[in-house]
C-alpha cells in the first residue's frame, strides 16, 4: 500500500469514528493492520514505515532526553550537557565504553559507540513505547535492537498508547535488573495493589505513567536527580492535590517544610528488594560457597563484587530545594572522603527547601590514584573487566573511549584504587494509602525516624521550638 493510500485510509477511518456516537467499550486506539505492511527484519524498517504517516514523531522524540541521554543544565555553576550518556554512577559506572549493554534501554536502535548518528530518524524505536502485545523486548546486549524472537509485523500492527509495562521495560529494570536502581520503581508497579501504590492500584485508580508525566509532542516531564541534577522540568503532588489538603491545620503547616512524599511514602522496595550497596573493590575473587541473602539475592559475584539488598526499606531524609549537585567526569575527588555522585541541595531555613525521602545507594568504585579522578572503566565486551578480570586494562580502555576525558586532557595514569561514593535517588512512587501514612511519633519522639541534627535542628522540633523557616 502506498503512503497516499495509507493516509487516505487513515483519514476515512478518523472521519468514520468522529461520526459515530459514543458507545460503551468502543476501542480508542486505531487498528494499524491496514496501514502497516511487512515483512520486517529490523527495527529501522518499522520506523521508516511509521514515519510515512507520523511525519513529525521522530523529530519530536529526538529533542528529548529519552533520545539524547543528555540535557543542557547547570551543575555546580557550570553549564554542561549531562545525562545517562556521560554521567558516572556507582552501579555499572558509566555508559561510555559499555554501550551495547547499557544502550539496550535506549529509545533507539544500534548505539554501539561514540559514532552513533543521533540525527538518523529511522534509528528511533517507536515500538518500545507503543507495543500493546506485551511481546516486544530488546536484546539484552544488542544496543537497543529488538530480540530476534520478536514478531515485528505483529507488534507494529498492534501499537497503542503506552501503559506502565512499556515505561517499566526500562525504568523498572535500570542497572541491569529488577528494582536495582530505583527503589520506588520495579516490576511490582506494573499491576500493583493499593498498598504498593495508591495511584497505580490496578483495581483502583489504575493510573498509567502519563497520568502524571503528561507528554507533549513526546516530551515527557520529570527529571531524575541522578542523571539530571540541574534539570528544571519538575512537578509535584500539588499538580493534582491542593497545597493544603488536610483537615488538620497542624498537618497543613507541616506541608510548608515537609514534602508530601515524606509522610506518604513511609517505605520503598515494598515487594521486590532493591540494591543498596555495591563494592567493586572485592570483585575478581574466587570465593567458595553460595552467596545469597534472605531474599535470594546475590551478595557476591566474581564479576561485580559484594552487594547489599533491602526490602521494605525506610528512606533517608534530606532538605531539597529543587536543585541538586553532582560529580562531573574529570573532577578531582578525595579518596579519603565519600564522594557524592549526585545529591540534593537545600538546607533548613531556605525558602524553597523541604524535607524529602531518598534512597541512597552506596558504592566503592575504581579511581585513578595519581590523577584523583574516577575512572570510567570498560566492564562489558571485548577487553572488558567481566571477561578479563583485569582492572588495569579495563581502566585504560574505558578512559581511552571517553570523549569528556579526552577533551579535558585526562588519560589513565596506570595506577588505580577504590573509593567510597553515594548516589541519592528521590522517591516519588509507591505512595501508601492514607491510613498507612506516617503519624506524629513516626518522626518525633524517642524512636522517631528522622535525624534532626543532620537536618540542621538542635533537637527534635517538638522540643526545639526554633522555626524551620523565617
Amino acid at each position: 500500500m502506498s503512503i497516499h493510500s495509507r493516509k487516505w485510509l487513515l483519514a476515512t477511518l478518523v472521519a468514520a469514528f468522529i461520526c459515530l456516537p459514543a458507545l460503551p467499550g468502543l476501542a480508542a486506539e486505531t487498528d494499524h493492520t491496514g496501514f502497516v505492511e511487512g515483512p520486517f527484519t529490523t527495527g529501522p524498517e518499522v520506523t521508516k514505515q511509521c514515519l510515512e504517516c507520523h511525519e513529525d514523531a521522530a523529530t519530536d522524540v529526538m529533542k528529548t532526553s529519552h533520545w539524547t541521554w543528555a540535557l543542557e543544565q547547570k551543575v555546580d555553576g557550570k553549564t554542561v550537557a549531562r545525562g545517562k550518556k556521560n554521567a558516572i554512577n556507582n552501579f555499572c559506572i558509566s555508559v561510555t565504553g559499555n554501550w551495547p549493554r547499557c544502550t539496550s534501554c535506549h529509545a533507539g536502535y544500534g548505539w554501539t559507540d561514540n559514532d552513533f548518528d543521533f540525527n538518523d530518524k529511522t534509528k528511533v524505536d517507536c515500538l518500545v513505547c507503543h507495543d500493546t502485545t506485551g511481546t516486544y523486548v530488546k536484546e539484552p546486549t544488542g544496543a537497543g535492537n529488538p530480540a530476534k524472537s520478536v514478531d515485528l509485523l505483529r507488534v507494529a500492527q498492534n501499537v497503542g498508547k503506552p501503559v506502565r509495562d512499556n515505561c517499566g521495560a526500562c525504568h523498572f529494570f535500570g542497572g541491569g535488573g529488577d528494582a536495582v536502581k530505583h527503589g520506588d520503581l520495579d516490576s511490582s508497579m506494573a499491576y500493583p495493589d493499593r498498598t504498593v501504590d495508591v495511584h497505580m492500584d490496578a483495581e483502583g485508580n489504575d493510573f498509567q505513567c502519563q497520568a502524571c508525566h503528561e507528554p507533549e509532542n513526546h516530551l515527557i516531564p520529570g527529571n531524575s536527580l541522578g542523571v539530571s541534577p540541574g534539570g528544571e522540568n519538575h512537578f509535584g503532588c500539588e499538580k493534582c492535590h491542593d497545597a493544603s489538603p488536610h483537615k488538620q491545620t497542624r498537618l497543613n503547616t507541616h506541608a510548608a517544610t515537609v514534602a508530601c512524599q515524606t509522610c506518604h511514602i513511609p517505605a520503598y522496595a515494598k515487594e521486590i528488594p532493591t540494591k543498596l550497596e555495591w563494592d567493586w573493590s572485592t570483585a575478581g575473587q574466587n570465593l567458595e560457597g553460595e552467596h545469597k541473602d534472605e531474599y535470594g539475592k546475590h551478595t557476591y559475584m566474581k564479576k561485580k563484587g559484594h552487594f547489599k539488598w533491602g526490602k521494605n526499606v525506610t528512606p533517608e531524609y534530606a532538605w531539597y530545594n529543587g536543585s541538586a549537585g553532582a560529580y562531573l567526569p574529570g573532577d578531582k575527588m578525595d579518596p579519603d572522603q565519600v564522594t557524592k555522585l549526585s545529591y540534593p541541595l537545600g538546607s533548613k531555613g531556605e525558602k524553597n527547601a523541604k524535607i524529602y525521602p531518598f534512597k541512597v545507594h552506596r558504592g566503592k568504585q575504581i579511581y585513578d590514584s595519581k590523577n584523583n579522578v574516577f575512572i570510567t572503566a570498560k566492564v562489558f565486551g571485548k577487553g572488558g573487566y567481566w571477561k578479563t578480570f583485569d582492572w588495569d586494562q579495563a581502566a585504560k580502555l574505558g578512559m581511552e573511549s571517553n570523549p569528556i576525558m579526552k577533551e579535558k586532557g585526562i588519560s589513565y595514569s596506570g595506577s588505580y584504587g577504590f573509593a567510597a561514593t553515594e548516589m541519592y535517588w528521590r522517591l516519588n512512587h509507591m505512595v501508601a494509602p492514607e491510613e498507612q501514612a506516617l503519624g506524629c511519633l513516626d518522626c518525633h519522639g524517642d524512636n522517631g525516624r528522622l535525624d534532626w541534627k543532620a537536618l540542621g535542628y538542635k533537637a527534635d522540633p517538638m522540643d526545639d521550638r526554633s522555626p524551620a523557616k523565617n
